[in-house]
């Protein structure tokens, strides 16, 4: 294969960073704003990033498979819903000539020096990560990949992935040496909603170089990112495994809150109070009961782990069982409340509130409704939902009838189940309901008048 003669600096303002020289060289270029960048993936997390790489760092080339948010993002155009500053900054930065769009990724990467990844990484049916997205993006990177050029990889990871994975494609499909060019793994750390004030500071910055002068590069390069601290990790490994082990502590402390929720009637207590004032105890932070546990992170983050390891992972594997049971579990809540009203869920109407797996977020991946939907018409319930951020097509693909939210009660129910507490359904009036049997996944619908039951507090 021939080897790329490489860009020099200021050619297409797209300078080499990695190996050129001490701190200060790599700084000047950055503050010249001579580092081409190229950002692959413009979601939800992408876009954002994208949009802060062009504000501090260099000219930035979003790349993105779809070409109507190409387009879309072309004209100044944000198609990212519910991120404060986003589409102001983006419509600024577009007209500004700091970042464009395309779809065609090998001249992306041919015209950038720094390589920054953020696609979806989910997992498959048989709870294998799934890599495929990832590794079409760096076979494009490796087709346009020059001496100097940086690769920063922010999506989530099994552990070893940049070493094992990354640098071998790269080497391959661009005819380089492995020391010719830089690997980082720099997860993001960014909830939807705030997006912008995560990455610019909310929390450190964590890094992880697959050698010394990967590591040097991206500590550089994120500290124009961020105004917060840079972490660095002692590899690009240990950094994988970071991003990982956060979504893993979630996932098993949500789990003990879950388990706990189920004891509220058995234990004759208020398990969100008895929460509560435990966590008044500064060791202490127990999380909220629920419904069940959703997203693209949490939900998938354990099989990153356990798919790469050999020794056994109990606890990472409870703590998914006991999650994952949390729909069933809500279903028997219902099925019971509503024999205790002598009415049988065979036939019953069962109205879910949210469909989305978190207020005011349109995602809907790995989300419990999805299962509590199954579980009720498994049941027997007819089975309706409503979701201010979701169209009919979308709530339908659940195996769920839609409601519009201005005619909930028309629709007769005899049982209201909220998942997702959207703030429009704080607007509900209860009492247009007759006889309804409630149940509060997420303590969020106070007194509505009528029998309730909360997950986690019990019947009230």
């Amino acid at each position: 294969m021939t080897r790329r003669a490489g860009r020099t600096a200021g050619v297409e303002g797209s300078a080499p960073l990695y190996g050129i020289g001490p701190d200060d060289e790599i700084r000047a270029v950055i503050e010249g704003r001579n580092a081409g960048i190229a950002v692959y993936g413009l979601g939800k997390m992408g876009l954002p990033l994208a949009a802060v790489y062009a504000a501090r760092v260099g000219d930035v080339i979003g790349v993105d498979v779809d070409e109507s948010v190409v387009e879309s993002l072309n004209r100044g155009d944000c198609h990212v819903d519910r991120e404060p500053e986003l589409p102001r900054l983006t419509r600024r930065l577009v007209e500004d000539g700091r970042f464009r769009a395309t779809s065609h990724a090998r001249a992306a990467a041919d015209a950038a020096s720094v390589h920054v990844v953020i696609v979806p990484t989910p997992i498959t049916d048989a709870k294998e990560p799934d890599l495929s997205i990832l590794d079409a993006v760096v076979d494009a990177v490796a087709d346009g990949l020059s001496p100097g050029d940086v690769v920063f990889v922010e999506c989530t990871v099994p552990p070893g992935t940049c070493r094992d994975r990354v640098v071998p494609t790269l080497v391959e499909g661009s005819g380089l040496d492995a020391d010719e060019f830089g690997v980082a793994f720099c997860p993001e750390r960014t909830s939807s909603g705030r997006a912008i004030e995560d990455i610019t500071g909310a929390y450190p910055k964590v890094v992880g170089g697959v050698d010394a002068e990967s590591a040097r590069i991206a500590e550089i390069v994120y500290g124009y990112v961020t105004d917060n601290e840079v972490v660095r990790a002692s590899n690009a490994r240990t950094a994988e495994a970071v991003k990982l082990f956060e979504g893993l502590y979630r996932d098993v402390n949500i789990a003990l809150a879950n388990e706990l929720g189920t004891l509220a009637d058995d234990l004759a207590i208020d398990v969100r109070e008895a929460i509560e004032t435990a966590n008044t105890q500064p060791f202490c932070n127990i999380h909220d009961p629920g419904p069940g546990v959703g997203g693209h992170c949490i939900p998938w983050y354990p099989y990153f782990v356990m798919s790469r390891v050999t020794e056994p992972t109990p606890l990472l594997r409870m703590a998914r069982e006991v999650n994952d049971s949390m729909p069933a579990f809500t279903a028997r809540i219902v099925e019971r409340e509503l024999d205790e009203r002598e009415t049988p869920i065979d036939g019953a109407r069962v109205l879910v509130l949210g469909v989305t797996y978190r207020p005011g977020v349109e995602e809907t991946r790995a989300t419990p409704a999805g299962a509590l939907v199954g579980e009720l018409t498994h049941r027997g319930a007819e089975v309706l939902a409503s979701d201010p951020l979701l169209d009919d097509e979308a709530i339908a693909s659940f195996g769920a009838e839609p409601v519009a939210l201005s005619g909930l009660a028309r629709t007769d129910p005899d049982a209201v189940v909220v998942v997702t507490p959207h703030e429009e359904f704080d607007a509900i009036e209860w009492d247009g309901f007759d006889d309804v049997v409630v149940v509060d996944g997420r303590d969020s619908v106070g007194d509505t008048g009528h029998r309730t039951y909360t997950i986690g507090s019990g019947r009230r």
